[in-house]
C-alpha cells in the first residue's frame, strides 16, 4: 500500500512541481505546479487512513468510484471534479500513480497532453502522422515527442493511437499496444485499407484545417 511519503515522492515526480504545507498544520501536505500554484494533489490522515485527494476528468470521475469502493467524491472539494482516494489497502498503487498522473495533466497545459487531445480528434476511417498530429497539438517541430507520447499512452481505448503512421503512410513495426500486426487489424475494422503495411494517405489522411475548423466551430 503506498505510504504518504511516496505518494507525494511521486507528485513531485512531474516537471515544476513543489510540495507545500498551506495550513501550518503537517497533517496536510500539498503538491502545487509552479507558476500557477496549483494544487493537484492534496494528502491529509482522517479517520485512521491517509486519504489523497485528486482532481478528476467528469467522463472518469464515476469509473474510478465504482472501479474502487475506496475511491469516494472528493472532501471539502468540489465533488464533480475531484475524488478522494482512501488508502485502505484495497487500491492497487498502479491504479492510484494513474489518478495521481491524470491529476496533474487536468491542471497543466504541457504537450503530452496536448498530443493525446490531438490523437482523439483524429476521425475513426483516417489516419494522421506525426507530423499532422503535432501541428493539430500545437507546434509542428514535435513529431518525435508525438511518438515518445503515443508510445507511453496511458489510455489506448480513448486514445487512438492506431490512427497514427509515419510521413509515408507506414505503420509501426513494432506496435506498442499488441505486437506486429495488431495496428493493421485495428486500422481493417475501421474501413482503411493496409497494403504491405501502408496506408494510402491520399485516400485516408486527415485534412488537419477541416478539423480545426470542425473543434473551433464546437467551441463558439
Amino acid at each position: 500500500m503506498m505510504t504518504r511519503k511516496e505518494a507525494l515522492e511521486y507528485g513531485l515526480s512531474f516537471p515544476d512541481t513543489y510540495q507545500q504545507a498551506p495550513f501550518h498544520d503537517e497533517n496536510w501536505q500539498l503538491v502545487r505546479v509552479k507558476g500557477s500554484k496549483k494544487a493537484f494533489l492534496w494528502t491529509y490522515e482522517r479517520n485512521g487512513y491517509l486519504n489523497l485527494n485528486v482532481k478528476t476528468d467528469p467522463e472518469w470521475r464515476d469509473y474510478w468510484r465504482s472501479a474502487f469502493p475506496s475511491v469516494i467524491p472528493g472532501w471539502h472539494q468540489n465533488k464533480d471534479h475531484w475524488n478522494t482516494i482512501v488508502l485502505d489497502g484495497n487500491i492497487p498503487d498502479e491504479a492510484v500513480r494513474k489518478m495521481i498522473a491524470e491529476s496533474y495533466e487536468l491542471v497543466t497545459d504541457n504537450p503530452t497532453k496536448r498530443i493525446y487531445e490531438a490523437v482523439k480528434k483524429i476521425p475513426r476511417g483516417q489516419v494522421a502522422t506525426y507530423g499532422q498530429v503535432a501541428e493539430l497539438a500545437g507546434d509542428r517541430k514535435m513529431a518525435r515527442a508525438v511518438g515518445n507520447a503515443l508510445h507511453r499512452n496511458p489510455d489506448p481505448e480513448h486514445i487512438p493511437c492506431y490512427r497514427v503512421v509515419n510521413a509515408k503512410g507506414e505503420l509501426a513495426g513494432e506496435f506498442a499496444f499488441g505486437g506486429a500486426g495488431k495496428q493493421a487489424a485495428i486500422l481493417e475494422a475501421d474501413g482503411i485499407e493496409v497494403i504491405n503495411g501502408k496506408v494510402d494517405l491520399t485516400k485516408y489522411g486527415i485534412d488537419v484545417e477541416a478539423i480545426r475548423h470542425e473543434y473551433s466551430s464546437q467551441t463558439v
